[in-house]
């Protein structure tokens, strides 16, 4: 656990999940339950494992589905008396909420996913961060992604999963520095992106304005100019693109073999 490291972690959490439709459409995606938490709390829980206990939240679609579920938070993990003799007074007898701080920024219904990053720019200052996507959840080491993004000093590291289906495809030469990025094809099976990035301040002059895709012009640019580095990650990861991915995780959490569970009870 990092107890000397504060970075904020920026998770983007604002698109409509259309591919999963028949469980987000009253809620964004990140907001879809796993073991009756939202996915968006396993992710949380994952760096809060490692120390990192500072979030903020790239909103879009419902966030008010977010910020109420963030609201009462404390009622979730509670023992509480409620008290109507007492001026409707509010007794929490015990609580076992995590030492948070979340901020839920609304980031626009159709901004792209570097129009969110830019707009969250003034709530992390001028210092590295993680980002990463609402949707996925991986058992990858915290410490060392952030290790590796120290020592090579670029701009942005991005954990690399090697598997069929999803992101940005990557060529990556020996050193771990990307090359090329582009988006998938339907014929690719190439290390691709996982999300679970560290990201520079620098990042955000490659960012323009609401209709910035990351994963477009910024991801390239970045490849081009050698400032793009990738974290080979070999163990779990899993994104939620649809129904049958939610309901692989939970499985795996129900039968409790959850490989990204890295928190203790």
């Amino acid at each position: 656990m990092n107890k000397g490291i504060r970075m904020k972690t920026v998770i983007l959490a604002g698109g409509y999940g259309t591919r999963i439709a028949e469980e987000s459409m009253f809620k964004p995606k990140p907001m879809v339950e796993i073991g009756a938490m939202p996915i968006l709390w396993h992710i949380m829980k994952h760096y809060s494992a490692y120390g990192f206990q500072e979030f903020v939240i790239c909103a879009g679609y419902r966030q008010d589905v977010i910020k109420e579920w963030f609201s009462n938070y404390y009622l979730h993990t509670s023992d509480v008396t409620f008290d109507f003799r007492e001026n409707n007074k509010l007794i929490v007898h015990k609580s076992e909420s995590e030492p948070w701080r979340v901020t839920i920024a609304d980031t626009g219904l159709n901004t792209m996913t570097g129009g969110r990053i830019k707009r969250i720019q003034n709530y992390v200052n001028d210092e590295p961060f993680f980002l990463t996507y609402g949707d996925a959840v991986a058992d990858v080491d915290i410490n060392r992604l952030l290790e590796f993004h120290k020592g090579h000093g670029k701009t942005v590291t991005l954990t690399t999963v090697n598997i069929a289906q999803q992101k940005g495809v990557l060529d990556i030469n020996r050193d771990s520095t990307i090359v090329s990025f582009r988006e998938k094809e339907e014929s690719d099976g190439a290390v691709v992106n996982g999300g679970f990035m560290v990201c520079n301040p620098e990042i955000f002059d490659y960012l323009q304005d609401d209709g910035t895709v990351l994963e477009q012009e910024p991801m390239k640019k970045l490849a081009q100019k050698g400032e793009l580095k990738g974290f080979y990650h070999k163990g779990f990861w899993q994104c939620m693109d649809t129904k049958r991915e939610r309901d692989l995780l939970e499985r795996l959490w129900d039968g409790k073999n959850a490989p990204w569970k890295t928190w203790a009870d």
